[in-house]
């Protein structure tokens, strides 16, 4: 009698045992099994860099990072001596030379011919001080005092200078003879010239204030006041908050067809709510983002595709970086 309670005792053990197994296997068959992957993406923004033609030094900024700016607002002011000193320049060289362009037309008369003799004067001075000057660079380049640069530029320097001189003296000979037709022409070019060269000064000084091409809002600004800037380095980043999108890399067994103009719902955990978003674009995203199977029974590469949607209505508070989740 006792060995058959044990028996029964033993035989109940070993059936709740199975049990537990059996409930147990049920349990992780239908939920770890069969666990949803999660996809989840971010959402990104347009932005443009600002930056200027010319080198230059920030001077002031009129916006500060997370300002909305609008299409034609003034960014930054930025302080560029040399393009002051080459439109006083080109202005100069305007001024020469419709002097020479209205003594060609109306004829040298003898205070013209002083003063285009002064000018060639003036070029040869400069043209002796250039000289002289790169002859003394070329000897303390020899002597490996200076840079090939330092010597290079003393080198443009005299050049100009020589050409300056000669344009000078032939206005003098123009000037001494008696202007021909052809050269009344080419002293009208001239004057066209530098006034085109004027137009290209006032041009890179308009680069001199920076303002806003399209609405948006400045993300980041990567100079301090104060600092020199090249040309075409950045200045500032401006996020164009009406063009939000989200991207999304997702496995090629994960599309499920989804193709081109799709849409889907998407939970945006900073708000708690599902937004709509309609599929943009699909990128294969190439080889080194090729999931690599495990196993061989029967399993297969497979690529990652990059998958961008925009919402498909506006949605307020909806900022880049924030995550966003496909259902």
């Amino acid at each position: 009698m006792e060995n058959k309670k044990q028996h029964n005792s033993v035989m109940m053990a070993v059936a709740a045992f199975i049990l537990v197994v059996i409930i147990v296997g049920a349990i992780g068959f239908f939920t770890i099994g069969n666990d949803k992957e999660v996809i989840q993406g971010q959402i990104e923004v347009e932005e443009y860099r600002v930056s200027t033609k010319v080198p230059s030094r920030i001077l002031r900024f009129c916006v500060s990072e997370g300002d909305y700016v609008n299409a034609g607002d003034t960014l930054v002011i930025l302080d560029a001596p040399e393009v002051e000193a080459k439109a006083e320049q080109a202005q100069g060289a305007i001024d020469a030379a419709e002097a020479m362009s209205a003594m060609a037309q109306a004829g040298a008369r003898k205070e013209q011919i002083r003063g285009a003799f002064e000018l060639w004067q003036q070029a040869k001075a400069g043209l002796e001080i250039a000289e002289k000057s790169y002859q003394r660079v070329q000897r303390l380049f020899d002597e490996g005092v200076v840079s090939e640069q330092k010597r290079d530029e003393a080198y443009a320097a005299f050049k100009a200078y020589e050409a300056q001189e000669q344009a000078a003296k032939s206005q003098y000979d123009m000037a001494m003879n008696g202007a021909r037709n052809e050269e009344k022409a080419a002293a009208k070019g001239q004057v066209k010239a530098y006034e085109g060269k004027m137009q290209e000064v006032k041009a890179y000084k308009k680069e001199t204030v920076q303002v806003a091409q399209m609405a948006g809002e400045v993300s980041t600004i990567y100079p301090k006041v104060g600092e020199l800037i090249g040309a075409g380095s950045p200045i500032m980043t401006i996020s164009i908050m009406d063009d939000l999108w989200g991207t999304f890399n997702i496995r090629e067994d994960q599309l499920q067809g989804m193709k081109k103009g799709d849409t889907f719902k998407a939970f945006v955990p900073a708000f708690s709510k599902d937004i709509t978003m309609k599929v943009t674009s699909i990128k294969d995203q190439g080889s080194y983002a090729t999931w690599k199977a495990t196993k061989s029974n029967g399993q297969y590469d497979m690529k990652t595709f990059e998958v961008k949607a925009r919402p498909t209505e506006k949605f307020d508070g909806l900022r880049p970086g924030m995550s966003v989740v496909k259902k």
